[in-house]
C-alpha cells in the first residue's frame, strides 16, 4: 500500500478541459505551493489504448496533483486507475459532472447522477485497483432530478463502494435545453445543499465548487465544508492563488511578485521548447496573470500575436515583460483584488 500521504483538498484549482493540461499545472505551482491540482478530464479508454506518456506525463514539480478519469465501465476505470497510479498521480478523480454532449453519448459524466449504483461499482472497481485516495467530482443533480434527493443518494451508494472525498459542483447540470457553456453559469448555485450535506454526512470529506471567484469567499464557504475548488477565477486571474498558502494553509513564505513568477516560468519554457512543445502552448496560460495591471493589455497583446511564429521562443515573453509599467505590490492582492486596467 501507498505510504505517502494523501493531498489536501483545502482549497484546489478544477479540472478544466483544454485549459488545465501540464503547462498550465506547472505554471500554477509557482504561484501556489499547496493548491490541489487537477488533470483535464481524460477517458478511461483513451488511457488503456492511447499515448499514455503524452496523455499522463507531467513534471514532479506539480505535486500535488490529481486526475480525472471519465468513464463508466468498471473494469476500464479499473485499469485506467491503476495506470495512473503507475505515474504517480496522488489521487483518482471520477468524473460525475460534465455536461458535454460528448459524455452523454458515452454514458459517463453528469449523466452517471442518474445511475448511483453503477457510480458505486465505479468506484468499488478503483479502489480495489489503486492505494491512492478514489473521489467523486458531481453535480447536485440533472434535469428534473430533485437535488434534494438526488445528491445523497449519489453520496449515500459511493460511501458504501469506500469513497470519502466528493467535490460538489453546487448547479444541477442540464443534459438537455442547455450548452456545456451554459450548464456552468445558468442553473442556480445551491450552496446550502452543499453545507447540508456536510452536515447530513459529518464523516465525509465535503468539498465545494461553482462559482467561487475570490478567496474571502473561499474562506466564508470553509466554515460549512471541507474544501473549496476554484474554477475559471483560478484560470482567467491565476494571480489568484498568490495568497492561498498564507490565508488557507499559513504559509510564511514570502509571496511572489508576478514578475517573479514569470522568471521563474522561462526555465521550463525553455526545456519545453527543446522537446518540441510550442511556445504558444505554454504561454496561452499566463495571459491573465497581470489582469488589473498597468501595462496588461499590451502583455497580452504581444504574446498573442507572437507566440504562434516560427521559431518563438522566451524571448516573447521578455518582451511582453518590458511592457508593464509597474507592478502592483504582491502583498496585498492575490484574493479580491478588484481594481480594472486603466
Amino acid at each position: 500500500m501507498s505510504t505517502k500521504p494523501e493531498p489536501s483538498r483545502r482549497f484546489s484549482v478544477a479540472p478544466m478541459m483544454e485549459w488545465t493540461d501540464r503547462h498550465d499545472r506547472f505554471f500554477l505551482r509557482l504561484i501556489s505551493a499547496e493548491a490541489l491540482l487537477y488533470t483535464e478530464m481524460v477517458t478511461a479508454p483513451a488511457i488503456i489504448h492511447g499515448k499514455r506518456d503524452f496523455l499522463l506525463g507531467f513534471d514532479e514539480a506539480e505535486h500535488p496533483v490529481a486526475i480525472q478519469l471519465g468513464g463508466s465501465e468498471r473494469a476500464q476505470l479499473a485499469e485506467a486507475a491503476r495506470i495512473a497510479e503507475g505515474y504517480g498521480y496522488d489521487e483518482i478523480n471520477l468524473n460525475v459532472g460534465c455536461p458535454s454532449d460528448r459524455v452523454q453519448s458515452g454514458r459517463f459524466g453528469a449523466c452517471l447522477m442518474k445511475e448511483p449504483d453503477l457510480v458505486a461499482d465505479c468506484i468499488a472497481a478503483m479502489r480495489d485497483a489503486v492505494s491512492v485516495p478514489v473521489t467523486v467530482k458531481c453535480r447536485i443533480g440533472v434535469d428534473d432530478q430533485d437535488p434534494r434527493e438526488a445528491l445523497p443518494a449519489l453520496i449515500e451508494k459511493a460511501r458504501a463502494a469506500g469513497c470519502k472525498t466528493f467535490i460538489v459542483h453546487a448547479r444541477k447540470a442540464w443534459l438537455d435545453g442547455l450548452s456545456p457553456k451554459e450548464n456552468r453559469t445558468v442553473p442556480p448555485l445551491d450552496y446550502d445543499l452543499v453545507y447540508e450535506m456536510k452536515r447530513t454526512f459529518p464523516d465525509l470529506e465535503i468539498c465545494l465548487n461553482g462559482g467561487v471567484t475570490s478567496l474571502d469567499e473561499t474562506q466564508e464557504h470553509l466554515a460549512q465544508v471541507d474544501g473549496v475548488m476554484m474554477g475559471r477565477m483560478a484560470y482567467e486571474r491565476p494571480y489568484v492563488l498568490a495568497q492561498v498558502d498564507r490565508r488557507l494553509f499559513g504559509a510564511t513564505a514570502p509571496v511572489k511578485s508576478r514578475e517573479e513568477i514569470i522568471h521563474a516560468f522561462l526555465p521550463y519554457i525553455a526545456k519545453r521548447l527543446e522537446d518540441g512543445v510550442t511556445l504558444h502552448a505554454m504561454t496561452r496560460h499566463i495571459l491573465g496573470l497581470f489582469q488589473g495591471v498597468p501595462g496588461a493589455r499590451a502583455w497580452r497583446r504581444h504574446i498573442s500575436e507572437n507566440a504562434y511564429k516560427k521559431g518563438a521562443d522566451i524571448s516573447v515573453v521578455t518582451e511582453a515583460l518590458s511592457k508593464i509599467h509597474t507592478s502592483a505590490p504582491h502583498d496585498a492582492l492575490g484574493s479580491d483584488d478588484k481594481r480594472v486596467e486603466a
